[in-house]
């Protein structure tokens, strides 16, 4: 068993406002007895124009910071950051186990050009699928708009992960929420995988639409566990990976997988007949 915290916390523009709300809620946390706390997408500041004022490298002051606050609590973290590159920023999810030492950081792969947004404005793309170890588990770390991309989750699989830490400042609008629980559940579902899904409660002082709550535990038969809804919250509830392998011997679909038929098609190929 493994006890995580979902801090679904508001984000402020003000990445001090910001970093005493993450120590409030690790202290919460820890009180609660969890091992591993994640937290939002974009927890250093919200996402607009001003990221790249804000943006710093993970050595700077809000990192290490938290760094210090997860050492103090004992407790391993993920959160959202923005890291400066060449004019523009990563968008950053980095892993900090309980001594406050980086376990990993994934920069977001799928960027927000949807809905009228345009993230590539300001954000640089990464490009490679992370998966980290904290707190007795293999977390592969998924980033908002990647949880579109089932090809991205099925990566981290791939990549031994045992489950998934989604962090999201997920926008509002006709349908929206509407996909974010189903995209929560489905991931879980078809991966037969815990997933730990974080996105920011609603900031009613900001104007830009990012923040819906509705944080979520899905087990891995797509059971919601926990339900934040939009309110902020600090909820601890426990992963079991042994229900990981009981679900698995009666839904085996990943060893039913079928590699040599389900490959990339060169584009050439497309429309052939």
């Amino acid at each position: 068993m493994t006890r995580i915290a979902l801090c679904q916390i508001p984000v402020s523009e003000d990445p001090k406002t910001n970093l005493e709300r993450v120590r409030d809620a690790l202290g919460r946390a820890a009180s609660k007895g969890a091992a591993l706390a994640v937290f939002p997408e974009a927890t250093l500041t919200r996402i607009g124009k001003r990221v790249t004022d804000f943006a710093e490298p993970l050595d700077g002051p809000f990192v290490t910071a938290v760094a210090d606050a997860a050492r103090t609590h004992e407790v391993a973290v993920v959160l959202g950051t923005f890291e400066p590159v060449e004019g523009r920023v990563f968008n950053t999810a980095v892993a900090l186990d309980r001594r406050g030492r980086r376990a990993g950081a994934y920069r977001k792969i799928h960027l927000f050009d949807s809905f009228g947004a345009r993230e590539s404005d300001l954000v640089a793309p990464g490009d490679a699928p992370v998966v980290v170890e904290l707190a007795g588990l293999r977390l592969g770390l998924i980033t908002c708009y990647d949880i579109r991309f089932p090809e991205h989750a099925r990566a981290l699989v791939d990549l031994g992960a045992d489950a998934f830490a989604v962090i999201a400042a997920w926008g509002t609008g006709p349908m929206k929420e509407e996909h974010w629980t189903t995209l929560v559940k489905a991931r879980a579902i078809e991966n037969t995988m815990w997933t730990i899904a974080v996105g920011q409660a609603p900031n009613p002082e900001a104007l830009d639409g990012f923040g819906v709550g509705r944080s979520m535990l899905a087990d891995p038969m797509g059971v919601v566990r926990a339900d934040l809804g939009p309110a902020p919250c600090v909820h601890v509830a426990e992963i079991d990976l042994a229900e990981t392998e009981r679900v698995r011997a009666t839904l085996p679909s990943l060893s039913h997988r079928r590699a040599d038929i389900y490959r990339a098609v060169p584009k050439a190929e497309v429309g052939r007949s």
